[in-house]
C-alpha cells in the first residue's frame, strides 16, 4: 500500500466513478484502475461495487476512506512544515475606475491563485506600477499590452422613468433630460459633444466620478448616467438600462506593462490569466 494508491482511492470514493476520478487527478483511468486493484488485493476486501454509472463504496471502503483521509492529511502536513515559506512577490497594478467588480474579482482571485506569495497592491494607473489596466487611448509609447474587455455604453434611468418605455434613447430625448455627469468618461465627452452639435444644453445635476455613486444617484431619481453595459447592471430594481442612438465608440480596455519591468515572469502569469477572461 502506497499514499498514490490511497490519493487514488480517496478521488474515487469522492467523484462517485474511475473515469471521474482520472480526470479529476488528469491521469489515465487504467492507472486509477490498476491502483484500486492492487489495493483491493492487499486488503483482502471489495472497496468498490461496480455500477452501470460509476461505483459505490462498500462498508469496507467507507470505513477505509475515513483512515486514508487521516493518513493524506497527516502526511499533507510534514511535507508543509518541511517547506520553505514562498518568497513574497509585491506586485503593483495599476487600475482605472468603473472595471467591473464580478470581472476584476475574478482576474485578481485566478492571478493570485497562481502567484503563491503574492502581495497584490492595487493604485492608481498614473503611479509607479508593474503593470496597468486602463483604457487603450492611455497607452503610453513604448508600452505592450495584452487586450481584455471591450465595453459598450447605455443610458441608466429610473426604474419608472417614462423613457423606460423606449427601446433607444434618441437626442431630442435629452431635452429637460436631468444627468448625471461622471468623468473621466469618453462616452460622456461623446454625449456632450452631440448636444453641443444638437444645440441642446445638458440638465446636469451632479459631477461624480465613480459608476457606484453614479448608479446610486440614479437609483434615487436625481438623474441618468451613462454606465458600462455590464450584465450586473440589467437586473437592479433601482433602474433599467437603454441604448442610444446615437453610436458611441466602445471603450476597449487592456492589460499594458513595460517590456523591461522587473517581475516578468509575474507579468507573463498575469497576461495568461487575462486571455482567459
Amino acid at each position: 500500500m502506497d499514499m498514490r494508491q490511497l490519493g487514488y482511492f480517496v478521488a474515487v470514493f469522492e467523484q462517485g466513478s474511475i473515469s471521474a476520478a482520472a480526470r479529476h487527478l488528469d491521469v489515465a483511468q487504467p492507472s486509477v484502475s490498476a491502483a484500486l486493484l492492487a489495493l483491493e488485493s492487499e486488503l483482502g476486501v471489495v472497496l468498490f461495487i461496480r455500477l452501470p454509472r460509476g461505483v459505490k463504496a462498500t462498508e469496507e471502503g467507507e470505513r477505509l476512506y475515513s483512515q486514508a483521509c487521516q493518513i493524506l492529511s497527516q502526511l499533507q502536513a510534514v511535507q508543509a512544515s518541511f517547506k520553505k515559506p514562498a518568497k513574497r512577490l509585491q506586485f503593483r497594478l495599476g487600475l482605472v475606475r468603473a472595471l467591473g467588480v464580478e470581472r476584476m474579482s475574478a482576474l485578481l482571485k485566478d492571478f493570485n491563485s497562481q502567484l503563491p506569495g503574492l502581495e497584490l497592491h492595487l493604485v492608481e494607473p498614473d503611479e509607479p506600477c508593474d503593470a496597468r489596466i486602463i483604457n487603450i487611448r492611455q497607452l503610453k509609447a513604448g508600452e505592450l499590452y495584452q487586450p481584455l474587455w471591450s465595453d459598450a455604453y447605455l443610458l441608466a434611468l429610473p426604474a419608472q422613468h417614462p423613457l423606460c418605455a423606449k427601446a433607444q434613447i434618441s437626442m431630442e430625448d435629452f431635452k429637460k433630460l436631468p444627468l448625471i455627469k461622471r468623468t473621466p468618461c469618453d462616452a460622456w465627452d461623446q454625449l456632450q459633444t452631440a448636444l453641443n452639435r444638437h444645440n441642446i444644453k445638458a440638465d446636469i445635476r451632479a459631477n461624480i466620478h465613480t459608476i457606484e455613486y453614479a448608479i446610486g444617484l440614479v437609483g434615487a431619481g436625481i438623474g441618468c448616467a451613462l454606465v458600462p453595459a455590464f450584465e450586473s447592471h440589467r437586473n437592479r430594481a433601482e433602474m433599467q438600462t437603454r441604448p442610444l442612438e446615437l453610436p458611441l465608440a466602445e471603450r476597449q480596455l487592456v492589460l499594458a506593462f513595460d517590456k523591461n519591468q522587473q517581475h516578468q515572469s509575474a507579468v507573463k502569469t498575469l497576461c495568461e490569466v487575462a486571455k482567459k477572461q
